[in-house]
Order: structure tokens, then C-alpha cells, then sequence
């Protein structure tokens, strides 16, 4: 009987991060990139405004105020979107909106909240003029070509768990595909004579096969692919059958079968079919977890993890050792949950030195 530190080293130590991919970027959430990204272009792309108002030439409005403003000749207007051949001359403005590439020769846009726009809205009266009632500094309200990526840049390197933002930035830069580390497939299989599948009628002495689903469902927050390889009884030849089905997979995880029982038969086969590395660990639930590998026909060793049979006892192994598995092949930290302090307000007895995992 190992410790779960001597479990996890074992099983982390045998696991390898897994390939790349390349894969739309919508797809790509919670994954690994598997390249550095550089930037193809300049983000923004030109200087554009920030605000909804007039570009001008802050000397034409430095010494303007509510109480002497400038008076500015309207020459056009710029929409975001629109290009526009348009050019800020000493004593003129444009009118621009948010987004809008800022005309050659303005160096500052002022709000319509500081002109008097709703003012002269207000009165009906058409103008080609606006008064200007603040004085701004020169690059005020612009944001600047390349302010927030510039062309050549590394944006993101190697490594890098895809979440929200980072999509967006790829979509900023035109990327619609990038190279990620694949999700690995897990083989997901319960074995037991007792174990019937979901869609079956009710049987006397039988129960339904909730293992496969809730460490499916697993296997999704992870990050993983889940395949469902269905019941095995308790039949040596029958759960070898059923074992190799999933050797297209990177991991198989079955439920049940790695106790000492006369019918728990996944060590038996996986001494016949592969390697067992360990089959008992000192914690409590969860003492019965095999660990080893199946060799396929090329060769190449598939590991497995034998989970117990007990809904609590599957889901906390599961928990401890493949999460952390799935979270290497895709290349991922955060392989070991940090620790937090509590205090029991229950008593704990522990009669036989296997460290407890008591839910809370």
C-alpha cells in the first residue's frame, strides 16, 4: 500500500503532454496553445477616437472655456468604418464618431458633452459651426495605432491556457484558427455483473450504471473528451474485450473490479493484458485503486486508472489522480488543488493511519 503523494508521482510520471492541433478559435476555449502567437498587424489598426465628438488641433482650442468658447468651422464627418480623405485645418473640426480613424491634422477629439451640439440641436438652428467649451491636451480621447498590440509582437507564448479574452484577442489580430494542444480521450468504463446501462428496464439485483456518467461528466469539466465503453461483467475474457475497445484512447478509467473479491477481476486482466504499477493506496475512501497499462497491438502502452466501485469512492479518486493526469496531457498547470484551512466541527476517527478524504 503506497501513499497518494507515491500514487500521483506515479501516474503523472508515466502521462505525457499531448499533441497540437490546429482548431477555430471558438473551439479552443480551455486549452493549451501549442505555438507563440505573433501579431500580424497593429491593434488599433490607426489612430482612432474614443469618444463621440470633433477632432480638431488642441492649439486652436487651448485657451477655450463654458465662458469663452471656440468657435470652429464644421468641414464633415467621419463615421466608424468610413475612410475618409478628410484634413484638419488651423480653425476647423470634424465631426467624428467612436471608432472612427481620426482625420490628418487633428491631434485631440472633445466630446459633444463640451461643445454646444445640444444646444444648437435643441434650437433648430443648422450651422456649419460648433463652439468648442474645453481646452484639451494634444492626444486626448485618441487611442493610438498600435497602443494596445503592436505589429511583430509576441502576444501570447506557448503554454498559455485559452480563456475568454484570449479569443478575443486572437480575433482581434484575424487569427480564426490556432494550434492548441489536443483534449485527450478518456475510455470510460464500469465492469460488474450488478451494473445494468441506463436505457435497460429495472431488473431485480441490478443497478443502473451512474459511475460512467458522473466521471464522463467529469472528464468535460476537465477538459477531456469522454468515451463510454459501456458495462463489462465480471468475465475476464468479456472485460478484455470491452478494454480494448478503448485503446484509442490516451487514458482508460474503469469502475469496480479492484477489490479482493472473488469477481473483481480488473487486476487479473490488467496483469494478463498490460503492467499493474500499484493496486492499493493508504487513503480512505478509495483504498482499491489500480494503476497500469494495457499494450496495445503496435505497442504502445495505454494507462489505465481502476477506480473503485462505490459512486463516492470513483468520483474522489477520479479527483485526485486523473484529474491531474488530463491536466498534464493538455499541458495545463493547477495539476494539485491548493489546500485550504477549516476546522471540523465533527469528530474524525481514524483506526487504521490511511489519511481520510472526508466530504464537507
Amino acid at each position: 500500500m503506497i501513499s497518494v503523494e507515491e500514487a500521483l508521482d506515479k501516474i503523472l510520471n508515466f502521462v505525457e503532454i499531448l499533441g497540437g492541433e490546429e482548431k477555430p478559435i471558438l473551439d479552443c476555449l480551455g486549452q493549451v496553445l501549442a505555438e507563440d502567437v505573433y501579431a500580424s498587424l497593429d491593434v488599433p489598426p490607426q489612430d482612432n477616437s474614443a469618444m463621440d465628438g470633433y477632432a480638431v488641433k488642441a492649439e486652436d482650442i487651448a485657451e477655450a472655456s463654458y465662458e469663452h468658447p471656440k468657435v470652429l468651422s464644421v468641414v464633415g464627418e467621419i463615421a466608424a468604418g468610413c475612410v475618409s480623405n478628410l484634413t484638419v485645418e488651423p480653425g476647423t473640426a470634424v465631426r467624428i464618431m467612436t471608432g472612427a480613424f481620426v482625420p490628418q491634422g487633428a491631434d485631440v477629439v472633445v466630446p459633444f458633452e463640451d461643445t454646444d451640439e445640444v444646444d444648437r440641436r435643441a434650437s433648430l438652428v443648422s450651422s456649419p459651426e460648433i463652439n468648442i467649451r474645453v481646452g484639451l491636451s494634444g492626444g486626448s480621447n485618441i487611442r493610438r495605432r498600435g497602443e494596445d498590440i503592436s505589429k511583430g509582437e509576441l502576444v501570447m507564448k506557448a503554454g498559455k491556457l485559452l480563456r475568454p479574452a484570449h479569443i478575443g484577442v486572437l480575433a482581434s489580430l484575424g487569427k480564426g484558427t490556432v494550434a492548441v494542444i489536443r483534449r485527450p480521450m478518456v475510455g470510460i468504463l464500469a465492469t460488474g455483473n450488478e451494473v445494468l446501462e441506463i436505457d435497460k428496464p429495472v431488473l431485480p439485483g441490478k443497478i443502473y450504471n451512474s459511475n460512467s456518467y458522473s466521471l464522463a461528466a467529469q472528464v468535460l469539466m476537465y477538459g477531456g473528451v469522454p468515451k463510454l465503453l459501456g458495462v463489462a461483467p465480471d468475465n475476464m475474457e468479456q472485460l478484455a474485450e470491452a478494454v480494448r475497445r478503448g485503446f484509442d484512447c490516451d487514458m482508460l478509467v474503469t469502475s469496480g473490479g479492484v477489490s479482493l473479491g472473488d469477481y473483481d477481476v480488473v487486476k487479473q486482466v490488467l496483469a494478463a493484458e498490460g503492467d499493474i504499477s500499484f493496486w492499493t493506496v493508504r487513503m480512505k475512501p478509495g483504498k482499491p485503486l489500480a494503476f497500469g497499462t494495457f499494450k496495445r497491438g503496435d505497442g504502445k502502452k495505454i494507462p489505465h486508472l481502476g477506480l473503485p466501485g462505490n459512486p463516492v469512492s470513483s468520483m474522489i479518486t477520479f479527483e485526485l489522480f486523473a484529474r491531474p493526469a488530463i491536466f498534464k496531457m493538455m499541458g495545463r498547470g493547477n495539476l494539485i488543488r491548493s489546500n485550504i484551512t477549516a476546522i471540523l466541527e465533527d469528530s474524525i476517527k481514524n483506526s487504521d493511519g490511511r489519511r481520510i478524504f472526508a466530504r464537507v
